[in-house]
């Protein structure tokens, strides 16, 4: 197939559309089932790249949930708690613990459930059925994947009333080095981003403490790697093998530090015991335990605990979770890893960041005030490595 059609643009007006290789070459997938749309492709070749070079950088099993060009998430085949399992919807699945991938995917998947709601999903690995079964419950677009078992292909096939849509990626297409796009009719080209982030990223450490574990360097270049295909400014959270807040698109440092640091807040909150233990009555769907959870979790919890409210939702009406509760749970959190995009221009992005846990820090460092930056980490006894390298997305 060298080139495929499209029903429109980003949006129904923009027609027609479609995608080609500009030699004329066969493109590098096939189309299982289904019929993506403009977006959906654009979601897939990010969110396969992202995959791919996890799974290069890390040697382990990797999965994305991507939604308007953007992760929500990404992680690697890790082992989950059961605490994270009931948080992320998957402690009834079977056959969990047994796959890398169908692990990553319930973790990229689980960590920001309802920005995930419609997502495109990426897995480094072939799908199998375990990974297929979880993500036919799920609201979703796409996969794109280098392959599927024939049982995961037959579930997947089924979601959706039969239109769900299958991607195929050949792992060892290599796209070229320069790469052109077009605003406004002006053709923009530069060389591909194709700088190797690894553990070697992290030698330069700035920081009066200077004990980066083995641990931590997974966990930040989960990071690193998230942002490189997530749009700037952007931040990124990661911990235990999963990026668990990213802050995307926004003008200002501080409003992507605090975007990311309040979704990694929800994700350590979503394994609280008052959460896990909310008495949802079997007609909730998932869906709708995801938006109470939300609003159970935010300042607001008391909506979903009005008389008349509580009871569409609930067997019984549960106890609220305060935000001293909140506090004192979030205080207790230490061990998180945190990516920049590009260097910290003020000490305040640390500030928020220590009170979401954060033990770590990699950003590219030449600022001004990288000496304000330093010192506020060596107040939080942070370990802080710079890079060197922007990662900028647009």
């Amino acid at each position: 197939m060298k080139e495929f059609e499209l029903k429109y643009g980003c949006n129904p007006n923009q027609k027609p559309a479609k995608i080609y290789m500009a030699d004329g070459e066969e493109l590098p997938i096939e189309i299982l089932n289904g019929k993506p749309g403009y977006i959906n492709f654009l979601d897939a070749f990010n969110s396969w790249q992202l995959v791919k070079e996890l799974k290069e950088a890390l040697g382990m099993p990797a999965a994305t949930s991507f939604k308007h060009v953007s992760p929500t998430s990404a992680a690697v085949g890790v082992p989950m708690s059961d605490a994270l399992k009931r948080a992320c919807f998957v402690d009834d699945i079977e056959g969990l613990d047994d796959s890398p991938i169908a692990l990553a995917y319930a973790r990229a998947r689980g960590t920001d459930r309802m920005c995930s709601f419609g997502d495109w999903v990426a897995l480094s690995d072939v799908c199998d059925e375990v990974t297929a079964r979880m993500l036919k419950r799920e609201v979703s677009d796409g996969i794109i994947a280098p392959g599927y078992t024939p049982e995961a292909l037959e579930i997947l096939k089924s979601k959706r009333k039969g239109s769900y849509n299958i991607v195929k990626i050949d792992p060892d297409y290599v796209p070229e080095k320069q790469e052109k796009k077009q605003v406004y009719g002006i053709t923009f080209e530069q060389g591909r981003n194709d700088f190797k982030i690894d553990k070697e990223l992290l030698n330069n450490i700035v920081t009066d403490n200077k004990n980066l574990t083995e641990e931590a360097k997974r966990d930040l270049i989960i990071a690193l790697i998230t942002l490189k295909y997530t749009q700037s400014n952007s931040v990124c959270f990661a911990k235990d093998g999963q990026a668990i807040g990213v802050g995307a698109g926004q003008q200002s440092r501080i409003h992507c530090t605090r975007l990311a640091g309040g979704k990694a807040d929800v994700w350590h909150l979503r394994q609280h015991e008052k959460v896990l233990n909310l008495p949802f009555l079997p007609t909730v769907g998932r869906p709708d335990r995801d938006n109470t959870i939300d609003v159970y979790i935010s300042d607001d919890y008391e909506d979903v605990l009005a008389d008349g409210v509580w009871q569409t939702l609930f067997s019984e009406k549960p106890e609220p979770l305060t935000k001293e509760e909140k506090r004192a749970y979030l205080d207790t959190i230490t061990g998180v890893a945190l990516g920049s995009d590009a260097f910290f221009p003020f000490g305040d992005n640390i500030e928020r960041a220590a009170k979401s846990g954060v033990s770590y820090i990699a950003e590219p460092g030449g600022s001004i005030r990288d000496d304000n930056v330093i010192a506020t980490c060596n107040k939080f006894d942070m370990v802080m490595a710079f890079t060197g390298m922007r990662l900028f997305h647009h």
